[in-house]
């Protein structure tokens, strides 16, 4: 799983990893940030703006950027790219109706320069 592709991108633990969650508004990128950080998920508000979370797993420091969705926001999505050394794209599988939508946001993301050589996982939440 994300272990994995974690210890793929640094090797060793004892290592830091900045890791952005992306995807549409309602896609469940705070849901996943909230279960990689152990924490209690319940009433979940929309993301104004960002999240941070420093979260440690198997001797990593991940530091997990969940940026908000919304339409507003998603002009501003390039200006967090920067050190990205992974980029977790966060799709609602269950809301066929944004499919192409949110597909032509993953293509915009993946022109990105700033993104070239940063692995990419696209999860598919609600299934």
């Amino acid at each position: 799983g994300l272990l994995s592709v974690i210890q793929r991108l640094k090797g060793s633990p004892e290592q830091e990893l900045r890791i952005v969650l992306l995807g549409l508004d309602n896609a469940g990128k705070t849901t996943l940030l909230k279960r990689l950080a152990s924490e209690e998920v319940s009433t979940i508000t929309p993301t104004q703006g960002f999240n941070i979370k420093s979260v440690h797993s198997h001797g990593f420091k991940l530091n997990v950027w969940d940026i908000g969705g919304q339409r507003s926001i998603r002009p501003y999505w390039k200006k967090y790219l920067g050190s990205t050394d992974l980029l977790i794209y966060v799709i609602d599988s269950a809301d066929q109706k944004r499919f192409e939508e949110t597909g032509q946001e993953l293509a915009e993301l993946t022109e990105e320069e700033s993104l070239v050589g940063v692995p990419l996982l696209v999860f598919a939440n609600k299934q």
